[in-house]
């Protein structure tokens, strides 16, 4: 169905979640049961419900005992072979009194670049939502290097949303809503609604922010709604605490109309890959 406004939320279809290290992991590993909660509120509604999570290299850390975000891939590897384990679990386990099951999807940008692992990846994802399974996707950080990832989970998310043929993508950030320039700065103002077409060049969205779990910023989300737009996939930037009002079609965040004549499908990539923003590790 077509998704014109952040009210029709509730009725698609299929929707896909994004949700950042920073939301999920460290101090914040509490807010993954309030975040399932939304998502299996959705799921009982009748929506297919895609997340698309960061957080394995966060949440591996510890067990590592690196105090701090390694520089080197190798270590962000192994930071990632052993987080997305534990952050597989603790979804499982919020999960259980839905009585949901979860489903680990691990994917690198040539698996979405190349028709064959697409089409493998799209057939998976396709039969994981018809058994009921809630696909958990992440990027593949065990495998992946710097020359060959996504950049940040937001792209990801915007081009599964695109593989999968959803209706909606949800971007969930730290802040209620995207600015017309950083927040913190005199003159910002709420972006409520985005119209395809409008020009976004005047406002000052920051360069990508790199902290001490992950990347991301509201550059990259707005790179990415533009490729899930392109797909007639609606979009939503809003803060990872509203998620259930999201889901449920409230008036916050920042919306971003789709293409009204969407210009590819599902069988392969409709506009050329959103450029790297500048962060030179992984973003997991």
């Amino acid at each position: 169905m077509t998704i014109s406004s952040r009210a029709d939320i509730p009725a698609a279809r299929r929707i896909v979640v994004k949700v950042g290290s920073s939301s999920i992991s460290g101090e914040n590993a509490g807010k993954i049961q309030p975040l399932v909660e939304a998502l299996a509120a959705a799921h009982g509604r009748g929506t297919e419900v895609v997340l698309v999570s960061s957080g394995a290299i966060a949440t591996g850390m510890p067990y590592l005992r690196l105090a701090e975000r390694p520089s080197d891939l190798a270590t962000q590897q192994a930071a990632a072979a052993v987080g997305q384990n534990v952050l597989i679990y603790r979804y499982q386990e919020a999960l259980r009194p839905f009585a949901i099951v979860a489903g680990q999807v691990l994917l690198t940008a040539g698996d979405l670049e190349n028709a064959t692992p697409r089409s493998n990846a799209r057939r998976a994802m396709e039969r994981l939502l018809g058994l009921r399974i809630l696909p958990i996707v992440n990027e593949n950080d065990t495998v992946a290097t710097h020359e060959i990832r996504f950049g940040d989970n937001d792209r990801l998310a915007a081009l599964v949303a695109q593989l999968i043929g959803a209706d909606a993508l949800v971007l969930l950030s730290d802040i209620e809503c995207l600015y017309t320039r950083p927040p913190d700065e005199p003159g910002a103002e709420p972006i409520r609604r985005v119209r395809h077409g409008d020009d976004l060049s005047r406002y000052a969205f920051g360069s990508v922010v790199v902290n001490s779990v992950g990347t991301g910023g509201a550059a990259t989300k707005v790179s990415a709604a533009r490729v899930a737009t392109a797909s007639g996939v609606g979009v939503l930037v809003t803060s990872a605490d509203l998620v259930d009002a999201a889901l449920r079609g409230e008036d916050i965040g920042t919306w971003f109309d789709p293409h009204p004549d969407p210009v590819g499908t599902a069988a392969g990539p409709v506009t050329a890959p959103v450029p790297r923003t500048g962060a030179d590790t992984l973003g997991r």
